[in-house]
Formats: C-alpha cells, structure tokens, sequence
C-alpha cells in the first residue's frame, strides 16, 4: 500500500511518518516544502521518498506526480499558530481544496485530513461530532469550509474521507510560542516566575506521539467515516497540566496565575467525545 503524507516535516508530521515507519509494511511518500538537505536530518528520511513540493503551486495531475497514493494523510497547513489571520481564509482554504480536488479526480480514494476543534467556536462541555459547527477564528472557519467544500464534491468523485479533528498536542517540536515550550525556556533561563493565565480552563490534551499514532489508526481503517475526534476525552486545566510537567522533570518554578487575559477564541471548558476514536482504537486490536 502507498501512502502519502503531506506536512511530513511539521510538528506532527514528523511523528506521524515515524509511526508509519514502525509498521514497516506501507511504502510512504513525504513531501514537505523544506529542502533535501534539511529533511535528510530526520531519522525517517531512508525509510521514505522524500518528494520537494509546494502544495500551493497548481499541477495538472498531483495524483501520477504522488505516484498514485493508495491513501492521502493531508497534514499540510501553513502559518500556524496564528489563527486569526485571514490568509487562512484567502489563500490556505483555496489552495487547500484544489490540492485535494486534483488529486481525486485524478484518482485517489482514500482521503484523511486533519482538522481542529476550533470548528466549534465557543461552545462548552464534551463535544460530538455531530455538533454543528460554528467557528470564530479564520483558522477554524477556514478548515470547516474546507470540509464542507470536500463534502460537496463527494457527489462528483467517488471517495471515502476521514476528517479527523485534533484538539490540544503538546511533546517535543512543538512550536516555541506554544505554553510548554516557553515554560521550559523559563525553567532554562532560571526564571523565578512563569507568567500564565489563571490556569482554570478546561482543554484536551494528548502527547503528540500518542496523537500520531491515532492519526495513522483512524487513517488506515475503512470502517468509521466522516468527522471523527482525535483525543482523550478527559477534560484537565491547563495549571494542572503546567504543574504535572513540572512534577515530571523535577522542576519548580513560581506560577503567576492570571497574568494573561483569557483567549477570547476559546471557551472555558470544553473537550472531545471520543467514542468513535474508542470504537476505532478496540477494532484495531482485533
């Protein structure tokens, strides 16, 4: 089986092409748009075909260029974390679907792509997948207009799609911007205080190996479709995370707690169901 991972070299791609590779029975295509020279630095790169591409340039057939995937795990997504700028909108949600488009009517069926829980908007507590959507940042409007635009072309093009939707990753590679990345600057820095917001928020959290070896399970079954939720399911504040990180790498650090405003993207509480991850993780294991 062939399969094609765009985004190879992000945060999260780098992780999902290690839990391919640890299959060692898929033949996997890589492309990013980091040149050769700095691809080669990942323990991966001998075990894939690496191909150079920027998704954003038009082909006439992405599909024979790919050399016809069997499965298409679209990571690709550029300029995050800013999530309120509108090239989110104006450029990726555009160059995004007639990326996918080509490669479908080209002959790929088989079709995985990540989403977020920013779909959501502001809405609270355990969130289904059958929720309606209603986002409020350009990043979020963008990826479910894209999802709305692939189901559209569901009635043209025979394909299966999985839309998985991530909620909160955090592990080593993650952007610097991120929470944890700058508390480990702070702990490097022998900083006395680490500003934070009040730490009572309610997120979903999983460590990004955990998130790729999900990612690569939801993509390779063909049995659950659609939107499906990739978490934990388990609801925990973002101070208890802060502090079970400090725990682990004994470390201490003063928190000041309330220093950042809230995000006003984001609502307080809120989490993944994850029954259709659950259903997807039990069949794998028979």
């Amino acid at each position: 089986m062939k399969i094609l991972v765009t985004g190879a070299t992000g945060f999260i791609g780098n992780y999902v092409i290690r839990e391919l590779v640890k299959q060692d029975k898929y033949k996997i295509f890589a492309t990013s748009i980091d040149p050769l020279e700095k691809v080669k630095t990942f323990d991966w790169f001998n075990n894939v075909k690496y191909i150079f591409q920027d998704l954003n340039e038009p082909k006439e057939n992405y599909f024979t260029f790919f050399e016809s995937p069997d499965k298409l795990i679209h990571l690709s997504w550029q300029d995050l974390p800013n999530y309120k700028g509108l090239f989110h909108i104006e450029r990726n949600l555009f160059n995004n679907y007639y990326f996918i488009k080509n490669m479908i009517k080209n002959g790929l069926r088989d079709l995985n792509i990540i989403g977020t829980c920013l779909e959501y908007g502001l809405q609270e507590g355990s969130l289904s997948e059958d929720m309606v959507t209603n986002p409020v940042t350009s990043y979020g409007l963008a990826k479910d207009t894209l999802r709305k635009f692939i189901e559209h072309l569901k009635k043209n093009f025979d394909f299966i799609i999985k839309w998985i939707r991530l909620f909160y990753i955090y592990g080593k590679g993650q952007n610097p911007k991120s929470l944890l990345p700058q508390l480990d600057q702070a702990l490097e820095n022998n900083e006395e205080i680490f500003n934070m917001s009040k730490g009572d928020q309610l997120r979903d959290y999983l460590q990004v190996e955990k998130v790729a070896e999900y990612i690569v399970k939801i993509s390779l079954q063909e049995k659950i479709f659609g939107i499906i939720n990739c978490c934990s399911g388990v609801p925990i504040s973002i101070k208890y995370l802060v502090e079970y990180y400090l725990k682990e790498r004994n470390k201490s650090i003063k928190l000041n707690l309330g220093y950042y405003d809230y995000p006003d993207y984001e609502p307080k509480a809120f989490w993944g169901n994850n029954e259709k991850l659950k259903q997807i993780l039990e069949d794998s294991e028979k």
